[in-house]
């Protein structure tokens, strides 16, 4: 048991960012079991015989954020991260994409090359992730080995891809459906509540619809999530639209498939119709906002405020490598700066997304997303303690702060200037992950 004494910061749904000053925070066995005031710790060390060593007083700048929720993150791609950025989607897939995907058939290097994507993620205070692989069974576990190596909390799959692929990565259909079944019982075997698979159909472009299908009754038959990406470009709908000429739309292939649910976490979603957006809300669909990603490979602008204005869950991810940048810090700029650019050309009537509500966003909301908003996502007793402390004021830290400075205003300075050299510490599930 421990407890934190100081400011804490973060989202509900009623309020974007909540500022709690002079709070004692107390976790027990990974979860959290007060939140009070300060003047009321010498009851409560009393009450639950708390020492003072396990009693930590943060500083007069740092605070305490629930940690980031990626919800979109490619970790095979992370080694061509910052590279590659100069083709749209369907032209960056098989040039720079696929071909890298491709060499974790070897395990060794999918080992070494996901603990380094993991790492960097962990350092950048993701606490929880949701990941694509590659369509390897053996390499696709390598990544769920070294998630509960470092600690993170993460959704892992084991990517299905059976038609306009490269020869030299591409399943038979059968293969793909058997190898997910082998994957997602695997990973359920080793009953670790942090890491859970996840079916990965990678787009229906790739992935035949009788193997969509398929697909979804392996995720209906273990209750687990799908992930998948959704009118991410324009020539992307187009190619859909030719595929499936007798459907109504992109999203309709996917629910004709039996894949949307509130299981389901779509990326992108940049380019959805009236009735597109209609059923994503009804089959209580996630989508996870990819902003970075959006802009380098020249996909399009998804209007967030739209699809929160219609009732829908939306999280944000880093979709590295299309995304350059496995900071979530950098993923609620470009959420902010889209939603300025989108502005542009609407009326005064239109909202803006701020600060804070990204920030909610890449906790909270990411949380919703991915179904366990019940678990974190923010500070609520009961709740398991993810979390990141925050310094502002470390020796090397990449912005300064000035006597004049808010707690609100320290905050927003490390929203948009700081990185991961201002988070001094990482837990999840109340385990201090980093530093070691």
């Amino acid at each position: 048991m421990f407890v934190y004494v100081g400011t804490l910061l973060h989202a509900t749904a009623s309020n974007a960012l909540e500022v709690l000053l002079g709070k004692a925070l107390g976790v027990n066995n990974g979860k959290i079991i007060f939140i009070e005031d300060e003047k009321e710790l010498p009851a409560l060390q009393q009450q639950y015989d708390i020492g003072h060593d396990q009693v930590h007083r943060l500083g007069e700048r740092e605070f305490l954020i629930p940690g980031f929720v990626d919800t979109h993150v490619h970790a095979s791609q992370y080694a061509n991260a910052g590279t590659g950025l100069d083709l749209p989607l369907l032209e960056w897939l098989p040039r720079y994409t696929f071909p890298l995907e491709a060499t974790f058939s070897d395990v060794t290097f999918a080992t070494a090359a996901y603990r380094k994507a993991v790492t960097r993620l962990l350092k950048n205070g993701t606490t929880s992730a949701c990941y694509f692989a590659t369509i390897h069974t053996e390499g696709s576990l390598r990544l769920c080995d070294v998630i509960e190596e470092v600690g993170q909390r993460a959704f892992v799959g084991k990517v299905c891809m059976d038609q306009n692929a490269p020869d030299y990565y591409i399943e038979s259909s059968a293969q793909s459906l058997a190898d997910t079944e082998t994957f997602v019982q695997n990973v359920l075997s080793r009953k670790n509540a942090l890491v859970q698979p996840v079916v990965t159909p990678r787009f229906a472009v790739s992935t035949t619809f009788n193997l969509m299908t398929r697909l979804a009754e392996v995720a209906d038959k273990h209750n687990i999530l799908v992930q998948s990406h959704l009118s991410e470009t324009r020539g992307e709908c187009k190619l859909i639209g030719d595929m499936y000429p007798d459907a109504e739309h992109y999203t309709d292939v996917y629910k004709r498939a039996g894949l949307l649910s509130g299981k389901t976490v779509m990326a992108h979603c940049n380019y959805l119709s009236d009735g597109e957006v209609a059923i994503i809300k009804t089959t209580n669909t996630g989508v996870a906002h990819c902003p970075n990603s959006n802009i380098s490979v020249q996909s399009g602008l998804c209007d967030v405020r739209r699809l929160l204005d219609n009732g829908i869950k939306v999280g944000l991810g880093t979709d590295v490598s299309g995304g350059y940048n496995p900071s979530m810090l950098d993923a609620i700029r470009y959420a902010v700066q889209t939603s300025n650019i989108l502005s542009v050309n609407k009326d005064d009537s239109y909202t803006k997304l701020d600060y804070r509500e990204a920030f909610r966003l890449a906790t909270l909301g990411g949380s919703q997303v991915l179904g366990i908003e019940d678990r974190v996502g923010n500070f609520v007793i009961g709740k398991e303690f993810d979390a990141l402390r925050v310094n502002p004021c470390v020796s090397n830290s990449p912005f300064d702060i000035f006597d004049k400075d808010t707690t609100e205003d320290t905050f927003q300075k490390f929203i948009y200037l700081g990185d991961d050299r201002n988070v001094t510490e990482v837990f999840v599930a109340g385990k201090r992950v980093l530093p070691k």
